[in-house]
């Protein structure tokens, strides 16, 4: 266990874990070695229909890997395009383990990058429903069954957008820019009941998806010769979760190797 970041009793929410190799599964990992219990979130369908269906097995083994690790554990399949989706997890997280403390908003939509010339609105609400909407959504949730209680935490996972335009990725660019200000927002809104609000922009990270010349593109903008791995964003979300960080909030912290 990380004592420095000792979480035993908390119990951290994140979506989006349904991959090994994913950012999502490291902070599980990191969390759970933290005393955390943890609950997780995935949708297989997402995955097949961005070509990770060779992964539709993960999401089981991450739950039984944090077992292993001695505490309590559970994940849940779901889609957050669902308006219902936010009630339904945080209800069935308390039935299984108990109120959450700890929301990381880690799940995205990032379906084939489009300019405004290609962007049609059937493509712009598969990515508006989940990045923007769900996470809100879960955010509210969080909120509203919160009692005020210390070391509530909300990280939520962006990509930088305010630091380069993405002109041929507009739906996921705009959807993950607005995280950044509801982050800045809701810091505000939620102080009262000992929240703290943050996010984490990790930068270009290898969960997989990489192919070895995007690799080899990537090291020549960044300063250690290497591109991001979801252990880099895992260790900067555990210490945003920690006591440690209770006088940050309001925060996008840009973790990618680069000035």
């Amino acid at each position: 266990m990380l004592e420095e970041y000792r979480l035993a009793g908390k119990t951290a929410l994140i979506t989006g874990a349904s991959r090994s190799s994913g950012i999502g599964a490291a902070v599980a990992r990191i969390l759970a070695s933290c005393g955390a219990n943890i609950v997780t979130t995935y949708y297989r369908p997402y995955d097949v229909a961005v070509g990770f269906g060779e992964n539709q097995g993960d999401a089981a083994l991450i739950i039984h890997e944090l077992r292993s690790s001695n505490v309590a554990a559970f994940g849940l399949e779901i889609d957050l395009a669902d308006v219902t989706a936010p009630k339904t997890i945080f209800d069935r997280a308390e039935q299984e383990i108990g109120p959450v403390d700890i929301l990381v908003n880690n799940a995205t939509v990032d379906f084939n990058p489009t300019d405004i010339y290609t962007l049609t609105p059937e493509l712009f609400d598969l990515h508006y429903n989940v990045n923007m909407r769900g996470a809100v959504l879960l955010c509210a949730e969080f909120a509203n069954r919160h009692n005020g209680r210390p070391g509530g935490r909300i990280i939520n996972l962006t990509s930088g957008q305010g630091l380069h335009p993405m002109p041929d990725n507009l739906p996921y660019a705009m959807t993950k820019a607005a995280i950044e200000c509801m982050t800045t927002c809701l810091s505000v809104s939620l102080s009262a009941k000992n929240i703290t609000v943050n996010a984490v922009d990790p930068g270009a990270t290898d969960t997989g998806w990489m192919t070895n010349d995007l690799k080899e593109d990537l090291k020549q903008t960044l300063l250690y010769n290497r591109v991001g791995m979801p252990d880099d964003a895992a260790r900067l979300i555990a210490f945003l979760a920690s006591s440690q960080a209770e006088w940050i909030t309001g925060q996008i912290l840009h973790s990618r190797g680069a000035a």
